[in-house]
């Protein structure tokens, strides 16, 4: 007996690895070879092709496609229609399969609605895509990017805030977590340096 939620309009292929409780809600397709980790949630209509990966506790909202090449690490958060493209140039009457370019999605990440990232990119640690950017380059860890191309308009914090700049360093106004900034490069002072 399967340790996850299949709701019955769904369809998980044969060769597809679902981790415990994780929940596959309406109208999804999870296609052979596919691996999803624990405790992940994938909404309405979302389809995850073959050769992907995604990790434990992703939340994928509804009308999401995660496709070949496509890796989500731990805890990212799809929003509703965000799109990822695994080809530059694609063309209907040109085969490109062999082309696929790999999207990495670090730890902790979260895209926001309508979102479109583009092949090839990778997006760092925690960062936050704002709805309706379109990402074309990589996005540094705890970086806050939006509008078209997506460009870095703050710092987030792993709890989801957006960062204070306070004299040299970085301040949560919600969690009061504190980073030092060097440049494009954002860390997080843990507790024992402060």
């Amino acid at each position: 007996m399967a340790d996850f939620f299949v709701h019955q309009s769904a369809f998980v292929d044969d060769g597809a690895i679902i981790g415990a409780d994780t929940k596959v809600w309406h109208f999804c397709h999870v296609m052979s070879g596919a691996i999803i980790g624990e405790r992940c949630s994938l909404g309405q209509n979302v389809v995850v092709m073959n050769g992907t990966i995604i990790g434990n506790n992703v939340k994928i909202q509804n009308n999401v496609s995660i496709y070949e090449g496509v890796v989500l690490e731990d805890d990212v958060f799809c929003g509703p229609s965000m799109v990822f493209t695994n080809v530059i140039n694609p063309r209907s009457a040109v085969s490109r399969k062999h082309e696929y370019r790999r999207t990495l999605v670090q730890r902790g990440a979260s895209i926001g609605a309508n979102a479109t990232v583009v092949c090839g990119a990778t997006l760092g640690r925690f960062c936050f895509v704002g709805a309706g950017a379109v990402v074309t380059k990589d996005v540094p860890d705890y970086a806050l990017v939006t509008g078209v191309p997506a460009r870095r308009t703050g710092w987030m914090c792993e709890c989801g805030a957006k960062l204070r700049d306070e004299m040299m360093q970085l301040t949560c106004p919600e969690c009061s977590r504190q980073y030092t900034q060097r440049g494009e490069k954002v860390a997080l002072i843990e507790a024992g340096e402060r």
